[in-house]
C-alpha cells in the first residue's frame, strides 16, 4: 500500500459489522504504537484505530491490516539524523476540526524540528468539543507552545539557549488571537503563548 489509510475511510463504532478478537486486535495496535516511535507517518492512523480496542469490528481490523501492508512496502522510510545540523527549533501545529466521526471532537497534531531533524511529535484528540476551527487550532498552538517551552528548558541542561521558537500555524484567526494577551477559551489557559508565525 502507498498510504496507511485511504483518505475516504471513516472509522466509526460500526455496530453492523462482525466483532473480532479484541486480544488479537489490541496486540496489533500495541505493536504499531511501539513502531510510532520511529515512524511518525503512521502515528495519526494508529491512534485513530486504537480508539476502537474495546470492541473492534472487522472494518477496524481491515484498516489495521492495511497499515501493516503499508509498513511492509515502506521499510526504507524512517527518521534521519545527520551530524552537524543546526539547533534552530521550529514547532508546527495543526488541528482537524470535528473530524472524529464518533463524537465530533478535534484532533491536534504537533511536530518539532531541531535543525532539519524531527525530534518530537504527537497526535491527540481534544477532551472538549471545539466550536470553531480557530478554537481547535488555538488549543493545538497552545500545546505546541508547551512543547517549545519544554524544549527550551531541556536544552539549557546542555548549555544551549534558544531565543525564540517560532510556532507555525495555518489559521489566521488563531494567529490574530494569539497576539491578544490574556485572551483564552474557557477550558484552556495559555498565558505564555509564544508569537505565532504564518
Amino acid at each position: 500500500m502507498k498510504t496507511p489509510m485511504s483518505s475516504d475511510t471513516k472509522l466509526t463504532k460500526d455496530e453492523e459489522c462482525e466483532s473480532v478478537d479484541s486480544t488479537k486486535y489490541q496486540g496489533m495496535i500495541g505493536n504499531l504504537l511501539y513502531l510510532t516511535a520511529s515512524r511518525p507517518d503512521i502515528m495519526f492512523r494508529v491512534c485513530l484505530c486504537a480508539r476502537f480496542q474495546e470492541d473492534p469490528k472487522t472494518s477496524h481490523l481491515e484498516v489495521v491490516k492495511r497499515i501493516f501492508r503499508y509498513i511492509k512496502g515502506t521499510m526504507h522510510l524512517g527518521l534521519w539524523y545527520p551530524t552537524g545540523t543546526g539547533i534552530e527549533t521550529v514547532v508546527y501545529a495543526d488541528s482537524d476540526h470535528t473530524r472524529d466521526y464518533v463524537d465530533q471532537k478535534s484532533t491536534s497534531g504537533i511536530c518539532m524540528f531541531v535543525g532539519c531533524c524531527l525530534t518530537s511529535w504527537f497526535s491527540k484528540k481534544l477532551t472538549a468539543l471545539a466550536i470553531s476551527t480557530t478554537e481547535a487550532e488555538y488549543v493545538s498552538a497552545g500545546k505546541a507552545c508547551q512543547q517549545a517551552l519544554w524544549m527550551k528548558q531541556a536544552l539549557i541542561d546542555y548549555d544551549v539557549r534558544l531565543d525564540d521558537v517560532p510556532i507555525m500555524c495555518d489559521n489566521k484567526g488563531t494567529i490574530d488571537l494569539s497576539k491578544k494577551p490574556g485572551v483564552t477559551f474557557s477550558y484552556q489557559t495559555h498565558r505564555n503563548t509564544l508569537p505565532l508565525s504564518s
